[in-house]
């Protein structure tokens, strides 16, 4: 694991965490979401079982989690934090294939950033937790830059994601050239699981292993 500085203008940087395997076949740049930061326990411990599965990650922080803010910055900021992180990784990649992405907002900036102008590099996105809409607000907004993405994604979504019904997301990924649904049954829009399921499945595990194994046949 590497502690690292990325720069995202000569005012401003934002602090990043490297985990490369010995065995590492692809890197995913890996960005958080609204409310937690790169080191909460799910970015923690999906970067862990993706490691476990040959997939090196880059996590970083958006400025405003950086300053310690709750209010997440503009989106041009936040995109421009997305190009920026993809770069460093870039660099830092090697021969490795590279893919980008990230947890609920996270992920939404890179596919914005991705939309706007392709990230070098990127051979596909990978959202956990696509944040579709508002809770109790079903609305389909959010996904119209989709439709100019023209890498190929992977959408992990729970069954019980609050933020986004499966039954406005389904067609969306369906209309979607190379875009493909791994679902969790059970997990809400954190990958938390009933406690009867929880005390038998992992959904880190299942999370991280749609992930690396579509990586993988991209690769």
């Amino acid at each position: 694991m590497a502690e690292l500085s990325i720069a995202i203008s000569a005012a401003e940087t934002v602090s990043a965490i490297l985990e490369r395997p010995p065995a590492a076949r692809a890197m995913l740049v890996l960005a958080h979401g609204a409310g937690a930061g790169m080191r909460h326990r799910f970015m923690n411990q999906l970067a862990a079982a993706l490691g476990e599965r040959g997939v090196a990650t880059l996590r970083y922080h958006f400025p405003y989690m950086e300053a310690g803010r709750r209010r997440p910055d503009r989106p041009a900021l936040l995109e421009a934090t997305v190009r920026a992180a993809v770069a460093e990784a870039a660099r830092r990649a090697g021969d490795l294939a590279l893919f980008a992405g990230g947890k609920s907002m996270g992920g939404r900036m890179t596919s914005q950033a991705q939309a706007a102008e392709p990230l070098p590099g990127v051979r596909g996105l990978v959202f956990a937790g696509f944040p579709l809409h508002p809770p109790g607000a079903p609305a389909t907004a959010r996904a119209e830059h989709l439709a100019r993405v023209r890498v190929p994604m992977l959408f992990l979504q729970g069954t019980r994601d609050e933020l986004a019904g499966l039954d406005l997301l389904q067609p969306i990924v369906l209309r979607l050239p190379h875009a493909f649904l791994d679902v969790v049954d059970g997990a809400d829009h954190s990958f938390a699981l009933p406690a009867a399921q929880a005390r038998i499945r992992s959904p880190v595990a299942e999370l991280a292993d749609a992930a690396a194994g579509w990586m993988a046949a991209l690769a």
